[in-house]
């Protein structure tokens, strides 16, 4: 098989495993109401139904990456997909919440086996350094495409099948990996990777998941000492974590990596990118349905430009722009395209035409396609071949952690601006209005039971402080992304455009 063919079909395979787990992560969403009333969870349950397979992901993406450095990233990729796979039909066919719930751990174990392994063997496959950003951006806005696509096709899905479909699409583009992985993959590894830790592996785990459970308990409980106990442990776990790597002769991770600049500052800045990107998914999803009356396929269609905007990005923007003006310009131009969007969106309430957001989206999706595209592609250029494996999975950790602190922080914004600019009409109810007050989905609970005119003086009420919220995350989102623009133009500033993995 020729070189070329087997880099596109290196980077097909990869972004094809990654388009089934960007989906999966949000076609559950609309899912969960007809799981619901089917399988009859508890609150505590329907949590673990929702973020099992985040936690699960998040928990292992630092062991995953060891491990595909060790046994082989397309052996690790191509279990992973099997894997994903048969826990797909697990999920789609669950019949209790117990079954359920394994399912989506299992689902999340299996991710994290993909996740490095599919980015790791991109970076692998690409050699040459424009050649190598293009694909890295293609990859990255694959991701983000599948996040857009998830609402869609389970709105698709749920109008004429059952729950379960939404997990069994994934089985059908899993089996394309698994036949024709072993044929265009190139195996790679680590030839000297060491012991496996076990301690370092329950650390690693406990202390990432600990992290996020905290962060999302906080963010919707606020806090109590039970969650401030969790989150401050965990803490501590990950910092002795750390130490430990430093320590021991065979890391999960080289704790070295983190003294080349090119490698730790895109680290920390993916991490904040990434913090103030999750807002507009976070609040559009509520805005586009619940404010402007949208359908959820609806809803999925309209975050698609931005979906596409991304891919172009990263793909066709990317390359010429770390050659005109380097990486660390190349990254903050993007964040301050996105920064600009996000302020844009601003300007519009609940009355609009979806052709005036529409370049505002396209623009935020090109900005952010930048600069996520060029920081993980200086992640993978900026050490050696052999841990590239540990390296995607530092980059995933970092994305993944900073998708959590946004939803839960920005998340915690919308909540607080809402419930003070919520003003319920005179004359509610005592129960409907603690309702309306709480949350927009709230409001609308609470209008079924109420007169024509006074539900609808509530909803109305109830949308416009919900956009007084949405407008005051989305300046948080400018002002961070403007913090990790100026961060990218100091920590990068000596990154030179051509990168050569180093010796560490």
């Amino acid at each position: 098989m020729s070189t070329k063919l087997t880099k596109w079909g290196t980077l097909v395979i990869a972004c094809t495993a990654m388009l089934v787990l960007s989906v999966d992560m949000t076609a559950l969403h609309l899912a969960i109401p007809l799981l619901t009333r089917e399988l009859a969870p508890s609150a505590a349950e329907i949590l673990w139904i929702a973020d099992g397979y985040g936690f699960a992901l998040a928990g292992l993406l630092i062991t995953m990456g060891w491990l595909g450095d060790r046994i082989g990233r397309r052996r690790l990729l191509i279990a992973g997909a099997v894997a994903f796979a048969g826990a797909s039909a697990l999920t789609a066919y669950a019949h209790t919440t117990e079954t359920l719930i394994a399912g989506r751990v299992l689902l999340g174990i299996a991710g994290a086996t993909i996740m490095p392994s599919a980015l790791a063997l991109v970076r692998n496959a690409f050699t040459e350094s424009a050649e190598r950003t293009m694909a890295v951006g293609i990859f990255a806005g694959v991701g983000g495409l599948g996040v857009g696509l998830g609402p869609l096709l389970g709105g698709a899905l749920l109008d004429h099948f059952w729950w379960g479909a939404v997990f069994l699409i994934n089985v059908p583009l899993m089996a394309v990996v698994v036949a024709v992985g072993p044929v265009v993959l190139r195996e790679s590894r680590d030839p000297r990777p060491g012991r496996l830790d076990p301690l370092s592996v329950l650390m690693s785990a406990a202390g990432m998941v600990g992290v996020i459970y905290a962060v999302k308990e906080i963010a919707t409980g606020g806090f109590d000492l039970e969650r401030t106990a969790i989150g401050l442990v965990s803490v501590a776990v990950l910092v002795a974590f750390v130490r430990r790597q430093a320590l021991i002769a065979d890391p999960l991770i080289d704790v070295r990596l983190f003294r080349i600049p090119a490698f730790s500052g895109s680290v920390g800045v993916n991490l904040f990118a990434m913090f103030a990107l999750v807002a507009q998914s976070l609040v559009f999803a509520q805005f586009w349905q619940l404010v402007l009356g949208w359908s959820p396929w609806e809803a999925g269609l309209a975050g698609l430009p931005g979906a596409l905007g991304a891919m172009a990005g990263g793909a066709a923007l990317s390359p010429p722009l770390i050659s005109a003006v380097g990486r660390a310009k190349a990254i903050a131009a993007g964040l301050l395209l996105t920064a600009c969007a996000f302020a844009s969106f601003t300007a519009f309430g609940t009355d609009l035409e979806y052709w005036t957001l529409l370049p505002v989206l396209i623009l935020n999706g090109l900005g952010m396609g930048v600069a996520m595209a060029v920081t993980s592609d200086t992640i993978l250029a900026s050490v050696p071949k052999e841990r590239a494996g540990a390296a995607s999975a530092v980059s995933e950790t970092a994305t993944e952690l900073g998708g959590a602190l946004g939803m839960a922080l920005l998340g915690s914004v919308v909540n607080a601006v809402y419930r003070s600019r919520m003003d319920t009409p005179e004359g509610l109810p005592g129960t409907a209005s603690a309702m309306a007050e709480d949350s927009l989905p709230g409001a609308y609970e609470a209008a079924t039971a109420l007169p024509a005119d006074v539900a609808a003086r509530t909803l109305e009420a109830a949308k416009l402080a919900y956009v007084d919220a949405m407008h005051t995350a989305l300046l948080c989102s400018a002002f961070l992304a403007l913090c990790a623009a100026v961060a990218a133009l100091y920590a990068l500033r000596s990154v030179p455009k051509e990168l050569e993995s180093v010796s560490v």
